[in-house]
């Protein structure tokens, strides 16, 4: 992988590439909240000479920092597109876990048809009818729960949270302690003041490609289970239960998920007019 950056007005934003493959179609990875892009190591190692692959560490993770905490999830949308345009990267498939499926929500909004797939992973709708007001409230005021929580706990509990096997949870460790207790949960409250903006924004949020959920069966991140329910059906979007696997289910039952992945790009692949 070669690592890349692309200035705005804030800051750097760094990502990673390899486009060895012959194919020309690019899997555009999307870490979630706090997490960066180490979460998409197993997918980059199964995909790699196969796919053309492109990997970021959002604003204000890993190494995009310092980045200050007053953007948007259109904004980061924008930027994506700058990447994208900036690597004159053509066919894609946005490939978003929880926070980046979000990410690649509104990337769908701000740039319809461009997109030739979308792949949610353990993420929800931006869809306002989908989302309660009280847990839109909720999203407000994570920040004080974050602060006053103590570190050792809080990086414990977020591991386990997170995921249900070792490697899953070692990873999330890891990727936690690249942050001070501090800035951890800054982050994480500026990322869900940002999803609630975006949710209350109330729009369209259409998916125009093919898509895919993920959601692991074991998934306890708040209610994503649900919300994978309510938007498979409402949407008529193809669900994938993702077995031995919590909310980072990419990193908990990779044999699995990339299976699906692959059978999902042929198919793209297969449609995609000549």
């Amino acid at each position: 992988m070669q690592g890349k950056f692309y200035s705005t007005p804030k800051g750097d934003i760094h990502y990673w590439t390899d486009f060895t493959a012959p194919e020309a179609m690019t899997l555009v990875l999307l870490p979630g909240l706090t997490a960066d892009h180490r979460l998409f190591d197993l997918q980059v190692k199964a995909f790699a000479g196969r796919y053309r692959i492109l990997v970021w560490d959002a604003p204000g993770h890993g190494a995009s920092r310092p980045f200050p905490l007053d953007f948007s999830l259109r904004d980061q949308a924008v930027w994506l597109h700058g990447i994208l345009e900036q690597e004159e990267v053509r066919a894609f498939c946005l490939v978003g876990q929880s926070m980046g499926g979000y990410v690649a929500q509104c990337f769908l909004q701000e740039y319809p048809g461009e997109a030739a797939g979308f792949i949610a992973i353990d993420s929800a709708p931006l869809k306002r009818r989908y989302t309660t007001r009280w847990e839109i409230a909720l999203l407000r005021h994570c920040g004080p729960v974050y602060r006053l929580y103590p570190w050792r706990a809080l990086r414990v509990a977020g591991a386990d949270g997170c995921a249900d096997t070792p490697y899953g949870r070692a990873l999330m460790r890891r990727m936690m302690d690249s942050y001070s207790p501090a800035e951890y949960a800054a982050l994480a409250a500026h990322g869900f003041r940002m999803l609630a903006d975006a949710l209350e924004a109330n729009l369209p949020y259409r998916i125009d490609c093919p898509a895919l959920l993920f959601c692991g069966v074991h998934d306890r991140a708040a209610s994503t289970k649900r919300y994978n329910r309510a938007w498979s059906q409402g949407e008529g979007l193809s669900l994938v239960w993702v077995p031995a696997a919590g909310h980072n289910s990419n990193t908990d039952n990779p044999v699995y998920i990339n299976r699906q992945i692959g059978c999902f790009l042929q198919k793209l692949l297969e449609e995609r007019p000549q």
